[in-house]
């Protein structure tokens, strides 16, 4: 039996539900934090696919890790999520 697409009339959580702060260095691991997130909000590839406007396809490559998947399309999925990237200065390390 097939989940019901959630309403687009009810907007999803904003805000991670993790750590304040995940520092990002690769695809794979935005990928991971896109896959956590969605799932924490009980939500399938395809329901994201459908609510973001894009393609299962892209949803399965974004957390994977493919490196080349298109930034905004990146960024638009991660809003829909209530995740958002933040840029600063690396932080020094000691030692």
């Amino acid at each position: 039996m097939a989940r019901p697409m959630p309403s687009t009339d009810t907007p999803l959580p904003v805000g991670h539900f993790r750590q304040a702060v995940t520092p990002i260095r690769t695809a794979a691991e935005l990928g991971a934090v896109v896959r956590e997130q969605r799932r924490h909000l009980a939500l399938t590839q395809l329901d994201i696919a459908g609510l973001g406007n894009t393609g299962n396809r892209f949803i399965v490559e974004l957390e994977n890790g493919k490196p080349t998947v298109q930034l905004q399309k990146v960024l638009d999925i991660m809003d829909l999520l209530g995740l958002e990237v933040v840029v600063r200065a690396k932080a020094a390390r000691s030692g």
